[in-house]
Order: structure tokens, then sequence, then C-alpha cells
């Protein structure tokens, strides 16, 4: 799955133009590199998303096509 779109699906960021445009801009990083927003990402990675107030360090726990609000948080475990 691309990067982009796990975003979206997982709920993190609301719109996949938002994840699009975060990629971007340098502030989505996956195993510690800049990525684009193609990016295939898999089970295990450890993404890095920077916001102005800081930063985001999850995990990817599972990726799926679709989820429910209720299950999005599944897909991924925040680190620190």
């Amino acid at each position: 799955m691309r990067i982009d779109k796990f975003l979206k699906v997982s709920r993190i960021l609301k719109r996949r133009t938002l994840s699009k445009q975060a990629c971007d801009k340098g502030k989505v990083l996956v195993n510690g590199k800049e990525v684009k927003p193609g990016h295939k990402i898999k089970e295990g990675d450890l993404v890095e998303l920077q916001f102005t107030g800081g930063a985001l360090k999850f995990k990817i726990l599972q990726i799926k096509e679709t989820v429910k609000k209720d299950e999005a948080q599944s897909l991924y475990e925040i680190v620190e």
C-alpha cells in the first residue's frame, strides 16, 4: 500500500490530499528516510510524521484497504 493511502485509511490524516502534501513537503519519514506519496509500506515499518508543534512516530502493525472508524487504530502502534 502507498504511504499516502495508509495515512488516510488509518485516519492519521483526514484526507489523502493532505497525506500527499505532507510527503511532498518532506514531513513524512519511513524508517528514517523522507518518502514520496507513492512509497510502498509494509508491516513493521516505522513512520514519523512531522508537525509544526512536534512529531508523531508509529509502527505499522497491519495493512488493510478499508477499515471501520473503530478499527483504524489497530493498524498502527504509537512509539515514544
